[in-house]
């Protein structure tokens, strides 16, 4: 187990912030602690309530603790990742055997949702790992006997609670979805009568609620902006990103745990099959789980390969059974085994590296130690022609960007993209949103002093860069300084060996 997290955590300092989701929450994190602002979670100074705050306060104390530091940032999903499997690993244990335990423990930590998916910097891990947990928690309370354990229901509901605080309603709907779903398949329903539903409701609400009564006094419309938009809206909305066909998470849940998914297809209609002393109520459990969340996820247009994570120990679960009934008994199974764990091993680190290669254009890496150089402290960053995620959380900006865009016009036209997080944040703030400029901004700007302009590579309005003094270009980004007259840049350039262009 401690290897595993050891190669998780050596992945996680070996690739740049992805873009644009590791910089953009890298980035709310660390503008949290900077700021000082613990309730409002904000991208570039502006309110940003996609999602409730846990993920940005938990990022905030790391890098309090360890400094601003991209591994800081991802130390987060990587405990929530080990907490995954710690449960994982104890529950399987007591439900089916030490021996079940181990092995789905190993082929849960060499998968990518593990390897990769643990140290991405989003909301992903954690819900998924709070859902888990709190699955785990109300079955076990419930298979105790006729009445349901209290002390496990009530830390279920805590799990449910860090679950919303995680990424909202999901982390209580999922829970209990798939408890309502198997205690009616299994024959249980009467124990719900039993179940501490006053006191596990009130430690929910008193662990839940607060923030959310909290940021909607102090900012009006929250509530419906985040249930009603951003999770109500995109389950049953039509025009937002990533539109997907009924397939997707069956390829999701084949990259993201392969090789072992195909052990889990010996388990279809085999319950009886798997080993005597397995309860059926505990196979039962693990396929509902599966199969709720999947369709659960299934229905909405719009998919994403992070929401199928709270399947992943249920499938791990059924994979390790799987090779019992298939494997278990073969006389070269230890070296098939061997060879499994390493071929997910090297999926998992080229698939780390390639994803560096890949979007090796989105980064600011190259302009970013430039800037953070040549900057004064104070100075103005403006953007034209697009959002770079990663480059206030490398410059540990300490102010807002100025982001130049036809604002009027894009409000009525623009789809689900960073302009919308930008212009719907402001909305909840005007004195943040003046860091929105429209295009007649760049002229005046370029000549004052300590201004600096980034702009895409490729960026098509030669009209905008009019004024600006080319820095350097990078491989996807360029970094422009205003000029004003009788300014002399070779001084500025040679004091970070910058060559002019």
């Amino acid at each position: 187990m401690a290897a595993l997290w050891a190669v998780l955590l050596l992945l996680a300092l070996v690739r740049p912030l992805a873009v644009p989701d590791e910089g953009r929450y890298a980035e709310v994190g660390r503008w949290m602690l900077q700021s000082g602002d613990w309730l409002a979670p904000r991208l570039n100074g502006i309110p940003f309530f996609h999602k409730p705050p846990l993920l940005h306060w938990l990022q905030a104390s790391s890098m309090a603790i360890l400094g601003q530091h991209v591994w800081a940032a991802r130390l987060v999903p990587a405990l929530n990742a080990g907490l995954m499997m710690v449960a994982l690993y104890l529950c399987a244990r007591y439900l089916a055997g030490e021996g079940i335990a181990r092995r789905a423990m190993v082929m849960l930590g060499t998968s990518l949702t593990f390897l990769a998916g643990g140290q991405y910097v989003n909301h992903d891990m954690l819900v998924a790992t709070w859902v888990g947990l709190a699955i785990w928690l109300f079955a076990l309370s419930f298979l105790h006997g006729d009445r349901p354990h209290a002390g496990l229901a009530r830390w279920g509901f805590v799990a449910c609670a860090l679950g919303v605080l995680s990424k909202g309603l999901i982390g209580l709907a999922l829970p209990g979805l798939v408890i309502f779903v198997w205690l009616i398949w299994s024959g249980q329903a009467k124990k719900m009568m039993r179940f501490p539903w006053f006191s596990g409701l009130l430690i929910f609400a008193f662990l839940a609620v607060p923030w959310f009564v909290l940021a909607q006094h102090q900012f009006p419309g929250l509530l419906n902006y985040l249930f009603g938009a951003q999770q109500f809206g995109r389950y049953t909305g039509t025009t937002f990103n990533n539109a997907q066909g009924w397939w997707f998470y069956g390829v999701a849940l084949l990259l993201l745990f392969f090789p072992w998914l195909f052990l889990v297809l010996a388990q279809v209609g085999r319950a009886s099959q798997v080993n005597p002393a397995v309860d059926r109520r505990v196979f039962s459990l693990a396929w509902v789980w599966v199969l709720a969340i999947v369709v659960f996820f299934s229905i909405p247009r719009s998919k994403l390969v992070g929401y199928i994570l709270p399947v992943m120990p249920p499938l791990a679960l059924l994979a390790a059974w799987g090779w019992e009934r298939a494997l278990g008994h073969w006389r070269h199974a230890p070296k098939l085994w061997a060879g499994l764990v390493g071929l997910a091993l090297t999926i998992a680190v080229v698939t780390n590296f390639m994803v560096e290669s890949v979007t090796r254009d989105r980064y600011t890496t190259d302009i970013a130690p430039t800037l953070s150089c040549l900057k004064q402290p104070g100075d103005t960053i403006v953007l034209v022609g697009g959002y770079p995620y990663d480059l206030p959380f490398l410059i540990r900006a300490d102010k807002p960007m100025v982001v130049v865009q036809d604002w009027p016009t894009l409000r009525k036209t623009t789809g689900d993209n960073w302009r919308r997080e930008l212009f719907e944040g402001a909305d909840f703030d005007a004195a943040a949103g003046q860091v929105l400029k429209t295009p007649e901004f760049l002229p005046a700007a370029s000549q004052l002093p300590g201004h600096w302009l980034v702009a895409p590579r490729q960026h098509g309005s030669a009209s905008d860069l009019q004024g600006w003094t080319l820095v350097q270009h990078g491989v996807g980004w360029s970094l422009y300084r205003s000029t004003p007259p009788g300014l002399d840049m070779a001084p500025v350039l040679a004091r970070c060996a910058v060559a002019a262009p």
